[in-house]
């Protein structure tokens, strides 16, 4: 009989991430991928705009209008906004109201605290859910990418989001070994506006700063010799200017936050059980997250580790993809969950 209430409420699962958000339904596959944004009128208080309409709005809005991010870092900062968030986001794909209410899977970074965790969990009650589980990042990231995350064998995943980089090393579906560092795509974000406005006193917004991350961004020296146009505002004059960087430049400016990624990935190595680690020669490391997409970041991986790297087939969706296998196959797959807290 539970089965079948089973039914009544899809159940979903959702990566809430820092800089996007995307839910799984059951059975129905990936049905919706919006930036984690909203846009506050702060007169009413009220919500004026969430996920792609409210990215739309980043730096454009008049005083009175804020578009926010609530989650940072990969941890909820703002809790009202993120479950208002989380509610019109989980409306949007289950419309069918008078039946059941869904279970949800939700994927958190491994660094996660408690009372972290319980602010998700809530987030997940108030936006209509009947049960909230928890999954950590890098073993929803893990199992998206096809990983043999149940095997009696070594499997590493790195996961590079956009507030935190997860890498763990995982056997017999738990996670033996990681680290959670709060650097990943938004801090290099971050690197290359620092870099515009000291070196061209240029200030850019984080949608530029982006832009050039994807087009011209390297995590190795680069030897083409690109550029790229960006537009921002004359820190000096004040009216708006265009200047075009080097592939070099970007390379200089972002090395900092790649290397604190690299050496996450080695310090993670470095404790990892010798049987293990003699797994993952054979096997290599499996990189994900949008920051996989990083141009010489598999080759720089490479170098420091002396391991085969390879990028997952969908490495922005592997989070939700494997918290999505979750939901479909949760009797087998329960056992990954973090447990319940003890009272």
């Amino acid at each position: 009989m539970r089965s079948f209430f089973g039914f009544l409420g899809r159940d979903m699962a959702v990566d809430l991430g820092t800089a996007n958000t995307l839910v799984y339904v059951r059975d129905r596959g990936i049905v919706l991928d919006e930036p984690s944004v909203v846009a506050v009128n702060t007169r009413t208080g009220k919500i004026v705009a969430v996920g792609a309409e409210a990215k739309q709005m980043i730096g454009r809005t008049p005083g009175h209008i804020v578009a926010i991010r609530p989650l940072a870092d990969g941890v909820i900062t703002e809790l009202d906004v993120a479950e208002q968030m989380l509610r019109y986001f989980i409306k949007k794909v289950h419309r069918r109201h008078a039946l059941s209410q869904p279970r949800l899977v939700i994927a958190v970074p491994s660094g996660i605290t408690d009372v972290e965790q319980r602010a998700v969990k809530e987030a997940g009650y108030q936006a209509g859910a009947r049960r909230v589980y928890i999954m950590e990042e890098p073993m929803a990231a893990a199992i998206g990418a096809g990983l043999p995350v149940n095997e009696p064998c070594g499997s590493m995943v790195v996961d590079i989001g956009g507030g935190t980089t997860e890498v763990a090393v995982i056997s017999l579906g738990g996670i033996v070994t990681s680290r959670s560092i709060r650097v990943a795509g938004d801090e290099l974000d971050q690197a290359i506006i620092s870099h515009v406005k000291k070196e061209h006193s240029l200030a850019l917004g984080t949608r530029t700063a982006e832009e050039v991350k994807m087009a011209i961004g390297t995590a190795c020296p680069p030897t083409e010799g690109r550029t790229f146009p960006v537009r921002g505002r004359d820190l000096v004059t004040g009216l708006p200017r265009t200047v075009e960087i080097t592939d070099q430049e970007v390379y200089e400016a972002i090395n900092e936050p790649v290397s604190a990624i690299v050496d996450a990935v080695q310090a993670t190595l470095d404790q990892c059980p010798p049987e293990l680690a003699g797994d993952l020669i054979g096997a290599g490391i499996m990189l994900t997250g949008g920051g996989a997409l990083l141009d010489g970041l598999d080759r720089r991986l490479a170098q420091a580790t002396g391991m085969p790297i390879k990028i997952a087939d969908n490495p922005l969706l592997s989070v939700v993809l494997g918290t999505g296998r979750c939901v479909e196959d949760f009797d087998r797959l329960q056992g990954v969950l973090v447990p319940e807290p003890r009272h």
